[in-house]
C-alpha cells in the first residue's frame, strides 16, 4: 500500500507543478495580484506531497519490501539499516527522486523567505523553479518510477547495493551535491524572472546572491566529500582522477565561483548586469549537463548510475528546452540593457571581470576534455580518452594566473587604484611569499622542485595579502564590525590556499609501493617500516574479510597497526578493498590488500600520501566561507522594493530605488 501511495503523491506533486509554473506567470504578465497569491500555496502543496513520496520509497527500504522492483535490486535484509536508507538514493531511480524533492524544497525555501520581495518577482521566480520540476517528475514518472512492483511474482530476498557504495559517504554525499546542483536553480530562476520582467537592474542580483553562495557552498562539501570518498574507498589512494562524471560536478563548480563575484559587482556597482544573467544561466545549465551525463549512458564510470539511451534522450530533450529557451529569451532582452561602466584599468571591478574570464575558460577547457571523446566516438572516430596530462597542460596555468590575481583583489579599490599603493602594499608581501615558497620545499623536500615552489609561493602570496587586509580593516574599524560576508571571503579564499598546498605537495612528495609481502616481511617507504604480519578473518553484517594486520615502524618503535580488509559480499559475492589510513598533519599513511598470492603472500598497496588532508581542510574551508557569507545582516532584505542599489553612471556611483517598475 505504501509503493501506490508514494506512486500516487508523486503523480499529485507533478498535479501541483503544472499550475504552479502557468498561473502565477500569467498572474504576473496581467499585473493580477490573486492568480500570483497561488503561487505560495502551490509550492507547499508540491513540497508535502513529495516529502511523502520519498518517505513511502524510505519506509520500503527499511521495510524490505522486495516487491518494489527498485527496493529488490539494490538491497537486501541483511544490509545494515543506515545503508538501506541511504540506498534510498543509491540508484538511479531514487536518486532521481532525491533531486526532485531537494528541487521543491529550494522552491519552498524561496517561498518562505521571500516575503519581503515584489509579488511580481516573487511569482516569476516560483512559476521557472516550476516548470524546472515539472521537467523532472515527468523524467520520473514516465520513464524511472521508483515504485514500479514486482507482482505477483516477488522475490523474498533482494539483490543488494553495490559495494563500493556501502560506505558513509554515500549517506552524505549525493544529498550535499545536489544540494548545489539544484540550489543553481534558485540563481537560475531569478535570472530568468528578471529577464521575462524586462528589468535587469541591480536588484535581482542583491535578491540572488544569498540563495548562489549558499548553492556553491552545498556544492563544495559534496565535491569534497566525494574526493574524500573516492581517496579511501577505491583502493588506489587517489584524490581526483579527471574522471567525466567528477568533471560534470566541477563545471558548475567553477561557473560557480564566476558567478558569486559577477553577482558583487552587479549588485555593488550595477555593472555587468547581462554578464551575470548568463552565468546564471550557464551554472545551471552544466548543472542539467552533468545530470545527462550520469544518467544517459554516454559515460562508463563508477559514477554514473543508469545506462538507458531512452532516458539520455528525456534528458537531453529537456536539456534543450531549458538551455535553448532561456538563451533565446536572454538574447531578446538583453539587449536592452545599457550599463555605463565608469573604472580604471586596476580598479576592483577589472580584477573581478579577469576572474570571471580565467573561471569561465577553465570551465570551457574541462568541458571540452569530456566532451571531446563522446563527439569524436558519436562520429565514429572510435573510443579515445582525454586524461590527467591534458587537464594538467590547460587548467594548472590558467590557475596560476587566477592566483596570481587573487592577491591583489583584497588591495584593489571600486573604479580606481592608486598603482602606486598597490606596489607599495604587496611588494613586501610577494618578496615574503617568494622567499617563504623557495626555503619550505627545500626544507620539507630537501631539493628545490620548481612545481613545489610555484605552488608554495602562489599559497603563501594568497594567504599574506588576505591576511594584510584583514589585519588592516579590522584595525581601522573594529574587528567586531567586520561584516560576515568579507570574512567568509577571506576565508574561503584561506581555504583555497590551503587546497593549493595538498594538491601540489601530495602530487610531488607522494610515493607508491605495490609489493609481494609474506608475513614477516616489510619494506622502507617515507621514513617508516611497514611491516607484514599476516591476515586475519573477520565477520561483517553482510560482508565476510580477510584483514591484513601491518605493523608501522619509526626507527626501532612500533607507532601504528594499520587492518586493511578484503572484503566479499555474501549477496551476490562481490569483492571490495577497503583501505586502512593512518592520518597526520602533513602526511597519509595508507595500505590496500590486494589479491592473495599463495603460501601466506598477499599483493600490498602502500602509499606515503604528503599534505593530502591539506586538500579536503582547504576544500571545506572554502564551503564554511559561503556558508558564513550568507549569514552576513546585508542580505536580510527588510524593505525590498524602497532598497536602494548602487549603479554606475558616468560621474560614478549613484543610489537608485530598486522598484522593479523602472527598467535599469
Amino acid at each position: 500500500m505504501l509503493p501506490e501511495l508514494g506512486h500516487f503523491t508523486l503523480i499529485l506533486a507533478l498535479c501541483m507543478a503544472v499550475p504552479l509554473a502557468v498561473i502565477p506567470l500569467i498572474g504576473a504578465a496581467r499585473n493580477n495580484q490573486l492568480w500570483m497569491s497561488y503561487a505560495r500555496p502551490l509550492v507547499c502543496g508540491q513540497f508535502v506531497f513529495l516529502v511523502t513520496s520519498f518517505a513511502c520509497l524510505a519506509a520500503a527500504f527499511l521495510m524490505d519490501d522486495f516487491s518494489v522492483a527498485y527496493v529488490a535490486q539494490n538491497s537486501n535484509s541483511a544490509m545494515p539499516v543506515q545503508y538501506k536508507l541511504s540506498a534510498v538514493w543509491g540508484a538511479h531511480e531514487g536518486s532521481l527522486l532525491l533531486w526532485a524533492l531537494i528541487l521543491s524544497g529550494w522552491t519552498f525555501a524561496v517561498a518562505v523567505f521571500s516575503r519581503n520581495l515584489p509579488d511580481e518577482l516573487v511569482a516569476r521566480v516560483l512559476s521557472v523553479m516550476g516548470m524546472i520540476s515539472i521537467g523532472f517528475l515527468l523524467f520520473l514518472l514516465l520513464t524511472s518510477n521508483p515504485f514500479a512492483r514486482l507482482l505477483p511474482n516477488s522475490p523474498l530476498e533482494g539483490g543488494e547495493l553495490n559495494p563500493l557504495l556501502q560506505d558513509v559517504g554515500l549517506i552524505f554525499h549525493p544529498p550535499l551535491l545536489y544540494m548545489g546542483y539544484v540550489g543553481f536553480s534558485v540563481a537560475f530562476a531569478f535570472a530568468i524572472a528578471a529577464l521575462l520582467g524586462g528589468q535587469l537592474d541591480a536588484a535581482w542580483a542583491r535578491w540572488s546572491r544569498p540563495w548562489t553562495n549558499i548553492a556553491w557552498a552545498f556544492l563544495s562539501a559534496g565535491i569534497v566529500l566525494g574526493s574524500y570518498w573516492a581517496y579511501y574507498e577505491l583502493g588506489w589512494g587517489g584524490w581526483w582522477f579527471w574522471d567525466p562524471v567528477e568533471n560534470a560536478s566541477f563545471m558548475p563548480w567553477l561557473v560557480g565561483c564566476a558567478l558569486i563575484h559577477s553577482l558583487a559587482v552587479t549588485d555593488k556597482r550595477g555593472v555587468f548586469k547581462s554578464w551575470t544573467v548568463l552565468l546564471a544561466i550557464f551554472a545551471f545549465s552544466l548543472s542539467l549537463l552533468g545530470t545527462f551525463l550520469v544518467r544517459s549512458g554516454v559515460l562508463t564510470s563508477v559514477h554514473a548510475f543508469a545506462s538507458d539511451p531512452a532516458r539520455g534522450l528525456f534528458i537531453l530533450v529537456f536539456l534543450f528546452l531549458v538551455i535553448g529557451g532561456s538563451l533565446t529569451l536572454y538574447a531578446v532582452r538583453a539587449p536592452e540593457v545599457v550599463s555605463k561602466p565608469v573604472f580604471g584599468l586596476w580598479s576592483r571591478e577589472i580584477l573581478l571581470l579577469l576572474n570571471n574570464v580565467i573561471l569561465v575558460v577553465a570551465a570551457v577547457t574541462v568541458l571540452l576534455g569530456t566532451l571531446y571523446p563522446l563527439i569524436i566516438d558519436s562520429l565514429g572516430g572510435g573510443r579515445i580518452s582525454v586524461g590527467p596530462p591534458y587537464f594538467n597542460l590547460v587548467f594548472v596555468p590558467l590557475m596560476c594566473v587566477l592566483f596570481v590575481l587573487l592577491g591583489f583583489a583584497p588591495k584593489s579599490q571600486w573604479k580606481r587604484s592608486s598603482t602606486n599603493n598597490l606596489k607599495r602594499e604587496l611588494f613586501m608581501a610577494a618578496l615574503a611569499s617568494l622567499g617563504v615558497g623557495v626555503l619550505f620545499p627545500l626544507i620539507y623536500g630537501g631539493e628545490l622542485h620548481l612545481g613545489a615552489v610555484l605552488a608554495a609561493t602562489l599559497s603563501l602570496w594568497i594567504a599574506i595579502t588576505g591576511a594584510r587586509d584583514l589585519i588592516t580593516k579590522g584595525r581601522k574599524s573594529g574587528f567586531g564590525r567586520l561584516s560576515r560576508s568579507y570574512l567568509g571571503m577571506q576565508l574561503a579564499h584561506f581555504g583555497l590556499a590551503v587546497c593549493i598546498i595538498g594538491v601540489a605537495f601530495t602530487s610531488i612528495y607522494s610515493e607508491q609501493r605495490d609489493v609481494r609481502m609474506s608475513p614477516g616481511d616489510s619494506l622502507e617507504l617515507g621514513g617508516y617500516r611497514f611491516q607484514f604480519d599476516g591476515v586475519k578473518q573477520v565477520e561483517g553484517q553482510n560482508f565476510s574479510a580477510q584483514e591484513g594486520q601491518i605493523s608501522i615502524y619509526q626507527g626501532d618503535q612500533k607507532a601504528y597497526l594499520l587492518q586493511p580488509q578484503k572484503r566479499v559480499y555474501l549477496a551476490r559475492r562481490q569483492s571490495m578493498t577497503e583501505a586502512a589510513i593512518e592520518t597526520g598533519f602533513t602526511r597519509d599513511l595508507y595500505v590496500a590488500l590486494g589479491e592473495p598470492l599463495g603460501d601466506g603472500a598477499w599483493a600490498v598497496r602502500v602509499h606515503y600520501k604528503a599534505f593530502v588532508i591539506w586538500i579536503w581542510m582547504g576544500g571545506l574551508l572554502m564551503g564554511l566561507g559561503g556558508f558564513l557569507a550568507v549569514t552576513d545582516r546585508r542580505y536580510r532584505i527588510k524593505a525590498a522594493q524602497s532598497e536602494k542599489i548602487p549603479v554606475a553612471t558616468d560621474n560614478g556611483v549613484a543610489e537608485v530605488s530598486s522598484n522593479l517598475g523602472a527598467k535599469a
